[in-house]
């Protein structure tokens, strides 16, 4: 999955645009739920040695929230790192490489986007 198949999956699947909305990123799309516009995905191509790995060029990615439980057992497998400039605790980076499936990627979108779902009244 690329940056453009995941877009097009997050638009059919949430309802949600890629937004843009950094200057100095340009190419780093956004995806807020339309509830509460709260983030559940962030996606970019970055370069490789900027997420410490050994090859040159750029991979894509995608940042989503996920459980901290989840996340020790995401980190331990190809594919998957700390997130790239969110909050390590509670997101994670998918290289969107091929080294992670299509299913397992929109399983980790739906994950963030009930992680982000508005909190029932009452509730915080």
């Amino acid at each position: 999955m690329d940056i453009s198949e995941l877009t097009r999956h997050i638009c059919d699947a949430y309802g949600a645009e890629a937004e843009y909305l950094f200057r100095h990123y340009p190419e780093l799309c956004v995806f807020r739920r339309p509830d509460n516009r709260k983030w559940f995905a962030a996606a970019k191509p970055i370069p490789r040695r900027s997420l410490g790995l050994e090859q040159d060029g750029e991979v894509e990615i995608l940042n989503v929230k996920c459980d901290p439980i989840l996340l020790g057992s995401l980190r331990g497998k190809g594919g998957f790192l700390p997130a790239w400039h969110m909050n390590k605790d509670n997101w994670v980076t998918v290289l969107l490489d091929g080294t992670v499936e299509d299913r397992e990627i929109e399983g980790l979108i739906a994950i963030s986007y009930d992680l982000t779902a508005p909190k029932p009244r009452g509730k915080r």
